[in-house]
């Protein structure tokens, strides 16, 4: 069963890759969008916080190397 799987998968990525490379942008774009992903809210909190912060840093110069 896997082996029939991973030669669809086979099939399709050879397919994929000879589509001119706008329609390639347009599958990878789609097949991303398709992913779920589990987000950590507080953990994106957290990171939007620092980027800020380093954000401020920077047009304040004050940042630290």
């Amino acid at each position: 069963m896997l082996s029939g799987i991973m030669s669809s998968v086979e099939q399709i990525m050879k397919e994929a890759l000879a589509l001119p490379s706008a329609s390639r942008a347009l599958l990878a774009e789609k097949l991303v969008e398709s992913l779920e992903f589990d987000v950590d809210e507080t953990l994106q909190m957290l990171w939007i916080d620092e980027a800020k912060k380093r954000r401020d840093e920077v047009r304040s110069g004050t940042l630290d190397e």
